[in-house]
């Protein structure tokens, strides 16, 4: 079969130390390449909102994901339905099915992408996060795009942070400390941290992109 061609029902369990999910045909060179549309540089063709994904717990050290997470849909219920519809057999099973989904746990799609990229990474592994900044015109410009980042966004993904706030009710499995920067427009890029700051907090289209690097905390 040509590479990049099988089907997400024919799968094998991926344990690659080093993913590049949703990568397109920019697959990152020495990752391997995970996305919805098989390609040339697609080693394994998955959908990232059915889950779980066909990928080993606590296998992999490194992941990049870049301008995906702007996509990820806000319920994942549809997802859920569309995947027992295709593997159910008869009506009874697919009652089966639906029976089985977890109404306790939260329906966010991005909720549900951390948290299965907490289950594949290793502890201590890292996952760099790359989405256009919120208040950016490229945020908004992709008809498909249907979240804003910012840097607050993670910080529902740490334990800690949760606990402190009360917020523990969200029922968020993954638990990483992070870290962000910046890709900054042209105008401000040789400006002095003090005015590329300054401009960050007051003004809009300073910032194209953000940076997220999330580590994995230790259990």
């Amino acid at each position: 079969m040509k590479k990049g061609t099988t089907k997400p029902s024919e799968a094998k369990m991926i344990n690659e130390l080093k993913l590049d999910l949703a990568s397109g045909q920019n697959r990152t060179e020495g990752y391997f390449g995970v996305d919805i549309a098989p390609g040339d540089n697609v080693d394994a063709v998955v959908d990232l909102t059915q889950f779980p994904w066909p990928i080993e717990s606590d296998s992999a050290e490194d992941i990049v994901c870049n301008h995906y997470v702007e996509h990820i849909p806000h319920d994942t219920l549809y997802s859920y339905i569309k995947k027992i519809t295709k593997e159910s057999k008869s009506f009874e099973e697919f009652k089966e099915l639906m029976d089985k989904f977890d109404k306790d746990s939260p329906s966010d799609g991005l909720i549900k992408f951390m948290d299965e990229v907490y289950r594949i990474l290793k502890p201590g592994g890292k996952i760099k996060v790359i989405s256009p900044y919120y208040n950016s015109v490229r945020c908004w410009q992709d008809p498909t795009h249907l979240r804003a980042i910012n840097e607050a966004s993670f910080l529902y993904f740490n334990k800690q942070w949760l606990d402190t706030n009360k917020l523990d009710h969200y029922n968020i499995k993954s638990d990483f400390d992070y870290t962000y920067g910046y890709d900054m427009a042209v105008e401000w890029a040789n400006r002095s941290e003090e005015a590329r700051n300054f401009a960050i907090k007051h003004y809009m289209g300073v910032v194209n992109d953000i940076h997220v690097v999330l580590t994995k905390r230790n259990k």
